[in-house]
């Protein structure tokens, strides 16, 4: 089976997470497919395969190097897709030599993917895109990251005349949902340092993410008949949206790009008596992102100073940056900028506007940068990726192991960015 068989097939199952199942793994389609990917890497003849029972698959391709040590890198992806959008009955559909034109993704629905609304299109003119009917999203994030690693884990194994090191792999449950590493064994994955494939655009290649924190803010009111209300009603609903808008306009999600931050409302819950808000806080320097949560209990006590008693505030830190864990071991990025440049891949060092398992996990001991697995769109119904974009992201793993499989592999790199 190839790549893009791979991917297609996998796609077919349905592994949306849920957030509020307090489950591990958190819906079971997801354990589904851990199995399914289980018995194909035996049937590969991979060695150390271990599913547990949190859905946290991983397995080895020994290395082929006998007279001195190699280190032992892991690439890892994610099993799940978003809970934004279904990914129940997925219907790919290929679009071979895109022309640059509108593409009718559900014709009775009206559903069209359009460079007008997407102009990321216009890069893959002439190329085969994968696309969805407009029903559900693809799961290219990260199916797609899910079938290269194996794809490139397979093509390692078929060629043995490549040189290379142990190859660790894994695929873990509930990235969406922000508990990917939260239960993965870093100890027993027992890799050097890893790369998860969950990147978006060819190229790109990530060691910055946000910091982040969740927020919930509940309000309390009292309610009585509006009738006779007057110096009586507190009505939580107005109070909360006096809370809101306190807030700096422009520092939101539709308002900011690159390094800066945010606070996004993300969930509003209200009635008379009770009223609860909930945002996430985002931003890549450790200090703002401090600063922003001292900014909510600010606004929390002068809520309390004109309605006393009526405000509580839970903020709960989420992930860190991973920069700082990578930044010692900078040659980890330099090999995969080597390896794109030499597989015709631009590099594109680019912060992620997110979060990613590989922030958790570098935390957790395992040096862990992010790498393009080549779709766009994510998490909806527009959502695409260029099948030459997912054979290079291949091409990068192969090359990847081949460079740590060098005697001076820290010293590989030919050219500057």
């Amino acid at each position: 089976m190839n790549l893009i068989d791979r991917f297609l097939k996998y796609v077919k199952f349905d592994t949306q997470s849920d957030e509020y199942t307090n489950l591990t793994p958190s819906t079971p389609g997801q354990m589904v497919f851990a199995r399914y990917l289980e018995n194909e890497l035996r049937e590969m003849g991979l060695k150390d395969i271990s599913l547990d029972d949190n859905c946290y698959l991983m397995a080895t391709l020994p290395g082929n190097i006998t007279d001195r040590e190699v280190p032992v890198v892991g690439f890892i992806a994610h099993l799940d897709t978003s809970p934004d959008m279904s990914g129940r009955h997925v219907s790919p559909r290929i679009v071979e030599n895109y022309d640059g034109g509108d593409i009718t993704l559900n014709s009775e629905a009206g559903i069209v993917l359009s460079p007008a609304d997407f102009p990321e299109l216009l890069h893959y003119v002439g190329q085969d895109l994968i696309v969805t009917d407009g029903t559900t999203l693809l799961g290219a994030d990260d199916k797609a990251g899910v079938a290269e690693i194996i794809s490139a884990v397979a093509y390692l194994k078929d060629h043995p005349e490549i040189k290379h090191g142990d190859i660790r792999i894994a695929f873990n449950p509930d990235e969406e949902i922000g508990q990917g590493a939260h239960k993965f064994d870093v100890e027993h994955f027992g890799a050097d340092w890893a790369y998860t494939m969950d990147g978006g655009e060819i190229g790109e290649l990530e060691y910055e993410n946000f910091n982040a924190a969740v927020a919930t803010v509940t309000f309390r009111g009292r309610n009585v008949h509006p009738g006779y209300a007057k110096h009586k009603m507190i009505n939580s609903m107005r109070i909360a949206n006096q809370f809101s808008i306190m807030l700096p306009r422009w520092e939101t999600p539709e308002h900011t790009e690159g390094y800066e931050g945010f606070y996004h409302l993300i969930g509003i819950q209200g009635s008379v008596e009770k009223t609860t808000l909930q945002y996430i806080i985002r931003d890549h320097d450790r200090d703002r992102f401090e600063r922003r949560k001292k900014e909510l209990e600010h606004l929390a006590r002068k809520i309390n100073n004109e309605f006393p008693g009526c405000c509580t505030l839970e903020i709960k830190d989420q992930y860190y940056n991973m920069r700082e864990k990578i930044e010692p071991l900078m040659y980890i990025i330099d090999l995969a900028r080597e390896a794109m440049r030499r597989v015709d891949v631009t590099p594109v060092v680019v912060p992620i506007r997110g979060g990613t398992d590989g922030a958790q996990l570098s935390f957790k001991g395992l040096p862990c940068p992010n790498i393009f697995a080549g779709g766009l769109n994510f998490h909806g119904r527009y959502e695409f990726v260029p099948i030459p974009s997912m054979e290079k992201a291949m091409e990068v793993i192969v090359e990847i192991a081949k460079l740590v499989a060098l005697p001076d592999f820290k010293n590989v790199i030919t050219k500057e960015d």
